[in-house]
């Protein structure tokens, strides 16, 4: 579909409330894969690719700015004429997905953020983007990107190796490596980013915070601070799983935001059930 001039891969799935899932850096729409398949069964489902990303592309003379992301995804969804949905944005997904809910509250009834991005102190930004921004490492991104080095990424990212086969490790190269993509990210990467935590405050819908407490790209200390600065926020850890829970632990993730996006009075609560942190295992 043509959204500001740019021809824009998505999926759209099922009936019924709208859930708009948007992915992070290095990433694609199929990241959730897995989520679509239980998901669509209740929900309409939509996934897209990012400018810059996968089979969306890059865009013809235009930076990859916040602002400009933000105005995306409004666009789509208007191209969409959905008013209002659930947003799930990861790692920069997730980034794009808080200062939406920030900008147009109106439209967003609930917010999961996975390991999302925003906080910019040392040791917040994922390793690719200070990779990204080194000087001269910079310049020949597009000839340093080799499936190898993809495959080291995708090894960061998992916890269990043992996930990790052949086809995702194609699929992460294949996408990445399209032409004007590495360009693209570089542009993200060096582009303009502001840290804008302060008005996390301001995000007025339920919002879940997941988190994998093995994650390499981020730190889990930080769904703590976006549960501290958002003013509904609760938070769910996963042990022994790494940046991309969706993709690793699929089935117990996607049971989560499924009782997530119950209206209150729908969840079954245990006695004694804390509201702010669950520990969950990946051997479950």
């Amino acid at each position: 579909m043509p959204v500001d001039g740019t021809l824009v891969h998505y999926r759209d799935e099922g009936s019924g409330t709208p859930v708009l899932l948007i992915h992070g850096a290095f990433s694609s729409l199929h990241t959730y894969d897995a989520w679509t398949q239980k998901l669509q069964k209740d929900y309409r489902v939509i996934r897209l690719t990012l400018p810059g990303f996968g089979l969306t592309g890059p865009l013809v003379d235009r930076d990859y700015d916040m602002p400009y992301l933000i105005g995306f995804i409004g666009t789509f969804l208007d191209q969409l004429n959905i008013d209002r949905c659930i947003l799930v944005g990861h790692s920069l997904g997730g980034w794009i997905s808080w200062e939406f809910a920030i900008k147009q509250p109106d439209r967003v009834e609930k917010l999961v953020l996975i390991a999302a991005a925003g906080f910019l102190d040392k040791g917040s930004i994922p390793m690719p983007f200070v990779w990204a921004r080194t000087p001269l490492v910079n310049r020949i991104i597009r000839f340093a990107i080799k499936r190898n080095v993809l495959e080291q990424f995708v090894h960061q990212v998992y916890f269990d190796d043992q996930l990790i086969t052949d086809q995702l490790i194609d699929r992460y190269y294949d996408l990445f490596t399209r032409p004007g993509n590495p360009e693209a990210f570089l542009k993200i990467a060096n582009g303009r980013l502001k840290d804008r935590t302060a008005y996390l405050k301001r995000i007025e819908c339920d919002t879940l915070i997941m988190w994998g407490r093995d994650d390499q790209w981020l730190p889990v200390a930080n769904a703590e601070r976006f549960r501290e600065r958002i003013p509904n926020g609760r938070v769910i850890i996963y042990d022994e799983v790494g940046h991309v829970p969706m993709e690793e632990h699929s089935r117990k993730s996607v049971s989560d935001i499924r009782r997530f996006f119950k209206p209150a009075g729908v969840r079954r609560r245990r006695p004694g059930r804390r509201k702010v942190m669950k520990v969950s295992s990946n051997k479950e």
